[in-house]
């Protein structure tokens, strides 16, 4: 199968190299310049150094590779997925479609397919790829498996039979709204970990934020329409688990440095790739406010990135919160 990857950071390179192998992969950069030295240096030396592309994977900065692809799949940050979106409207809108992007867009609170159904109708054949994986492990070919959730079942199920393989191992879900709030809110949840981790609070503490965080996630989830077993599967447990606890967790770097007193501009320059969980704290924070959820994590850290809460206090207005049932 032609298949086009939208998009040339880490995620976008990496699924390049697991598809190269069975599929003819054209990976497009939207810089020239950067497309041209990949192509000729085969290694994304500033996103995924380390990591050489295979002979027949083609790197491009010419867009019309999406209309000579049986699938695009795009891979740019959610901020650049409307922009993507109305480029392939312009040149290949009947084309199946998956993204990989993760969070609510800043201003609408949308979820990725919410803007997919803007830009390109509500009939499109099209679904999300998320859950637990580091693009350098993917890259590398090591044991990793993610979700694609479609609402179309029969596009799902040919989409997986199609890219499944030995490494990179997916599975087929109807649940494209609980996969996408899984793969949002555990990138803020990340940065809550991370925090508690820098301020040396310990395991016992790590391990209660990410099940209360799983709490929240389920919480918007289900009121947003997705499937509690979501939750519980590769798109909620798995992806909050590993961000929460990897080293190659970007939001989970956000929080450690935040611990340390590092200003957020300086933490986003150093890391030199986007942290979802950044921008997207807020539109959580904001949408689940609106709809009376209550996602104290969330709202913390929110207040710790856009309001200049310290970390420290944020920590005590989460260990004063009054005593509840765990289901609540």
């Amino acid at each position: 199968m032609k298949i086009a990857i939208l998009g040339a950071g880490a995620w976008g390179t990496a699924l390049s190299i697991a598809f190269c192998r069975h599929h003819d992969v054209t990976l497009w950069a939207r810089d020239a310049a950067q497309a041209a030295a990949m192509q000729d240096r085969r290694e994304n030396n500033r996103y995924l150094p380390g990591v050489r592309f295979p002979d027949a994977l083609r790197v491009d900065a010419d867009f019309a590779c999406a209309a000579a692809s049986e699938l695009n799949i795009v891979a740019t940050p959610l901020s650049g997925l409307r922009d993507t979106l109305r480029r392939l409207r312009a040149t290949a809108p009947a084309t199946p479609l998956l993204w990989v992007c993760k969070g609510l867009e800043a201003g609408s609170q949308l979820l990725p397919h919410q803007i997919v159904a803007e830009e390109l109708g509500a009939g499109a054949r099209c679904g999300v790829l998320s859950g637990p994986s580091f693009a350098d492990e993917v890259a590398r070919g090591l044991p990793t498996a993610v979700t694609l959730a479609a609402a179309d079942g029969a596009f799902a199920e040919a989409a997986v039979q199609s890219l499944h393989d030995a490494r990179l191992r997916i599975y087929a879900s109807h649940d494209v709204v609980g996969a996408e709030v899984g793969g949002a809110v555990k990138n803020v949840m990340a940065i809550a970990a991370g925090i508690s981790d820098g301020m040396g609070y310990g395991l016992n503490a790590r391990a209660a934020l990410i099940t209360r965080g799983l709490a929240e996630i389920s919480r918007l989830g289900l009121a947003l329409g997705g499937r509690r077993e979501t939750f519980m599967g590769l798109a909620g447990m798995g992806d909050l688990i590993l961000t929460c606890t990897g080293d190659l967790s970007r939001n989970r770097r956000v929080g450690l440095a935040l611990a340390k007193g590092v200003p957020l501009p300086q933490i986003l320059r150093d890391l030199g790739h986007a942290a979802e969980g950044v921008s997207s704290a807020r539109e959580i924070a904001a949408l689940a406010e609106g709809l009376a959820i209550d996602m104290p994590i969330t709202r913390a850290v929110e207040g710790i990135l856009h309001h200049g809460l310290p970390a420290s206090e944020a920590v005590e207005q989460l260990l004063r919160r009054d005593p509840r049932p765990e289901s609540d």
